[in-house]
């Protein structure tokens, strides 16, 4: 059988603190003061860690999911994320999971989306999550800590998670922004997938050229700040930078239907092969095939598999 259809050999952990319920529809138009008459709703459980797992499981692996879940929203959540199956472990919290919103605009294509803050967590419930990561910390494996902080949770949290990740014998990928981000770049990650805009935030100035969105992801390198920096750039395609260079990739000519998850299906196809014993470069080619294929799927769908494998395939068939 082949590697990319067998489970990951090597264990993976994924981390949601602010997971959302998706909710996607569309209109003609946009237009304020005035009903706006939707077309079927659809419903989906988002979230950056989530949605990494989600993807592992459709691409043939596995993952341990951990998130946290209150109220209403949250109930709803969970059952959708029994209904596929996603191994996972659930932090009960107090608030009630947020909901993000995104409509598609028929009439001129553009889409819009909203996203709401997420519920206030005590400390007692950021710490359990920690404690979750300390128990299920896969040696030898990946722990993903992927999204947002939600209210009441330190800005360090991540950075602590690294820090639980590396005692354990495990290695931590990092999918975020902000004050999180830096905090966990000051421990050392072994990888980081910033957009550029998350990455132009991180340093303070504008990557608007090619040499310098390579000069600031080689600089993460150079620090320690991580072993490997995948940087998104959407149609423009990605940029990897380790101790053993750069390599740039652009994307496979694709009809964009919706970017929602791109992100999240790019790292879960990253992590899944280096998990299956592919190669950083190999597992480079997956994650932008996978970035790829969900920009092919409507709304808030995540990538298909098929479309994954056939885009993979036309890629590493590239190199060399």
């Amino acid at each position: 059988m082949e590697a990319s259809q067998r489970m990951s050999a090597q264990q993976i952990l994924t981390l949601t603190l602010n997971p959302a319920l998706d909710i996607s529809t569309s209109t003609e138009q946009v237009v304020g003061a005035h009903k706006l008459r939707c077309s079927t709703s659809r419903v989906d459980p988002g979230g950056g860690g989530v949605n990494v797992s989600r993807v592992i499981q459709r691409l043939g692996g596995r993952s341990i999911a951990v998130y946290t879940a209150g109220g209403p929203v949250g109930e709803a959540y969970r059952r959708l994320i029994e209904a596929e199956r996603i191994p996972s472990v659930v932090v009960p919290v107090q608030g009630s999971t947020r909901e993000n919103f995104t409509v598609d605009e028929t009439s001129t294509g553009k889409q819009y989306r909203f996203v709401l803050e997420g519920p206030e967590l005590t400390e007692d419930e950021w710490r359990a999550c920690l404690d979750l990561v300390i128990q299920a910390v896969p040696p030898g494996g990946y722990v993903v800590a992927s999204g947002s902080l939600p209210p009441g949770v330190p800005d360090d949290f991540y950075a602590r998670v690294v820090r639980l990740a590396q005692e354990g014998g495990a290695r931590c990928i990092v999918d975020t922004s902000g004050p999180a981000l830096r905090g966990a770049l000051a421990e050392g990650v072994f990888l980081v997938k910033p957009s550029r805009r998350e990455l132009e935030e991180y340093v303070g100035e504008e990557l608007n050229s090619p040499e310098s969105q390579v000069e600031a992801a080689s600089t993460l390198i150079a620090r320690g700040s991580a072993e490997y920096v995948a940087l998104t750039l959407g149609e423009a395609g990605a940029v990897l930078a380790s101790t053993s260079g750069v390599v740039r990739l652009g994307v496979p000519t694709v009809k964009v239907v919706s970017t929602v998850g791109a992100g999240d299906s790019f790292l879960a196809a990253f992590v899944l092969r280096l998990a299956q014993g592919r190669s950083a470069e190999e597992a480079f080619k997956a994650a932008v095939a996978a970035g790829s294929a969900a920009v092919m799927t409507p709304a808030t769908e995540l990538c298909c598999r098929g479309d994954v494998e056939r885009l993979e395939a036309g890629l590493l068939a590239g190199m060399p």
